[in-house]
């Protein structure tokens, strides 16, 4: 005699993907870039700095040398005696008085210009993504981003850029296009890579093309 079974009532469990419930971590968006320019970057004219100081330090003790030693009797330096003798027999429109006074003034303009102007000329100051955040580009490379630019646009032989603070320089060689509109797509090509650099004052693109020259 054979028994029944129950029909079997089990059935497969729903596979959950747990993946797509749980929360995807979202991806901050970029910051777009301030208006603010970084400013330019100082130089620390550490050299001039230095170089000043020790004539100055070596000055100060020479001098706080002599007169310590004429407070005690001892005779002047012959340095300062032959200075003082100098002056008092020569004029103020003597040569060699007016040559060194020149000379003490285009020294003393050089110290005043590198102490109010920045310096890093080779940097070129870009926009702060942030308020805490400082950034610069290098002429080189600037000039890099734009011939390589410059290079992908067909018809475009040979390209060079000569990068200023204000002005990029770009001369190119071109071939097998008309020169008309490898002009155009160069223009196009070249103010979307300034663009790009983000920089704070955008240069002004000088663009040279010339074909390829007669062969032979």
């Amino acid at each position: 005699m054979s028994e029944s079974r129950p029909p079997d009532t089990t059935r497969p469990m729903p596979v959950v993907d747990t993946e797509k419930h749980l929360p995807q971590p979202v991806e901050p968006a970029a910051p777009p870039p301030s208006a603010k320019s970084s400013g330019r970057f100082w130089s620390a004219r550490r050299v001039p700095s230095a170089i000043v100081a020790l004539l100055l330090l070596g000055g100060a003790g020479l001098l706080l040398y002599d007169i310590v030693a004429v407070r005690t009797g001892q005779p002047a330096m012959y340095w300062r005696r032959e200075l003082a003798r100098q002056l008092a027999e020569h004029p103020l429109d003597y040569i060699p008085v007016l040559a060194g006074a020149a000379f003490v003034t285009a020294v003393g303009l050089w110290l005043i210009l590198l102490a109010l102007t920045p310096g890093l000329r080779q940097l070129l100051p870009m926009l702060r993504p942030r308020p805490d955040v400082r950034a610069a580009l290098t002429r080189d490379a600037a000039a890099q981003v734009l011939r390589d630019r410059a290079v992908e646009v067909s018809g475009v032989r040979e390209a060079r850029v000569r990068m200023g603070r204000r002005r990029a320089d770009v001369r190119v060689i071109s071939h097998f296009r008309d020169p008309a509109e490898v002009r155009t797509d160069l223009d196009a090509a070249l103010a979307g890579a300034v663009t790009d650099l983000g920089l704070a004052r955008r240069p002004k693109v000088s663009v040279r093309l010339r074909g390829p020259g007669k062969k032979g």
